[in-house]
């Protein structure tokens, strides 16, 4: 278990990112079955041939699975270097990947493929001289040919995260924050300030300190559990499933899409969490012209609210809302 130490100048230095470079590497974990795809299963099956149309142009990528996406250590860092906040693009991640001295990508590779058996082919792969341009190559292709295309309505769903989870942070501390992120996190408090405990399976007991330096928030559409930056490659960061995963596309409640409106009826289904028009269009593949119609419609019957948080305008579900949705009107 590791125990990381905060301080309240830790809350004000967190801060969350989001990464499509991340994003990409974990959606070809998902695509070539190295992770099981769960609510992506859909979206699985209607990419997985373009995937392996990508993976025969880029046999590089089968190697990759090898350094990323292993419990405990087993990974690389220079696949995926730290985002540095929400809006970084994927071409700026890239170019900080292919900046990667080959030296630094052959080290880190040394220490990921340390005491693990890998065939003969992926690991001459792995320690060719240009290893950093052939995944970045591969990577682009990936995003460009299969990830971007899905990007909005997952970025809709990281930015959302977002925004409800960081409001916790400023408004209820930690725990308030960390309440649902994960099983395998905790909050707890020692009489001073307190202290966050990740439980992963490798078999670890480590101690660390934040420092003041704060703790980097990064939530995946991909990932299925939790996995922790404790080195000085990143910052000291949490990675973790983003909420509203599963949420799918077409959820409706058949008596109340009678009623209302099936359009109407899903976007109430999915205010049980706050969202702004831009989530909700991108989630849902409406305009936003459309979004905002159904929205102002449901907030003049009582069944959501709207509250502005700086630029943004939150809706989410009033009690009315939830009755009507519960049945209990």
């Amino acid at each position: 278990m590791y125990i990381v130490e905060v301080t309240p100048q830790d809350v004000v230095a967190s801060r969350f990112a989001i990464s499509p470079l991340i994003e990409t590497m974990h959606a070809q974990w998902v695509l070539h079955g190295h992770l099981r795809a769960g609510a992506h299963l859909r979206w699985a099956e209607r990419w997985r041939e373009p995937y392996r149309e990508v993976e025969r142009r880029h046999p590089v990528l089968r190697a990759a699975v090898a350094i990323s996406g292993n419990l405990g250590s087993g990974n690389v860092d220079f696949i995926a270097p730290p985002p540095a906040g929400i809006n970084v693009p994927f071409e700026r991640e890239l170019e900080l990947m292919r900046a990667t001295p080959v030296r630094q990508a052959h080290e880190e590779i040394d220490r990921a493929l340390a005491g693990r058996q890998v065939a003969r082919d992926l690991r001459e792969t792995l320690y060719r001289d240009d290893i950093v341009t052939l995944l970045a190559d591969a990577f682009e292709e990936l995003w460009t040919e299969i990830v971007s295309l899905s990007w909005p309505r997952l970025r809709a769903i990281l930015e959302r995260d977002v925004v409800q989870r960081a409001g916790q942070l400023a408004t209820y501390g930690w725990a308030a924050a960390l309440d649902d992120l994960s099983d395998r996190v905790a909050w707890r408090s020692d009489g001073r300030w307190g202290h966050l405990e990740v439980r992963l399976s490798s078999n670890v007991d480590e101690r660390h300190r934040l420092g003041g330096k704060g703790l980097l928030f990064l939530p995946s559409a991909f990932a299925q559990g939790t996995g922790i930056f404790l080195d000085d490659a990143w910052p000291y960061g949490l990675i973790y499933p983003a909420r509203g995963i599963a949420a799918a596309p077409d959820a409706s409640t058949a008596p109340l899409s009678t009623l209302i409106g099936r359009t109407r009826s899903r976007l109430l289904t999915e205010l049980a969490s706050p969202a702004t028009t831009t989530h909700l269009a991108s989630l849902f593949d409406l305009s936003l012209g459309t979004t905002s119609g159904h929205l102002t419609a449901l907030r003049k019957t009582g069944l959501v609210t709207a509250t502005r948080t700086g630029r943004r305008v939150l809706y989410t579900r009033t009690p009315l809302g939830d009755a009507l949705l519960d049945g209990k009107l």
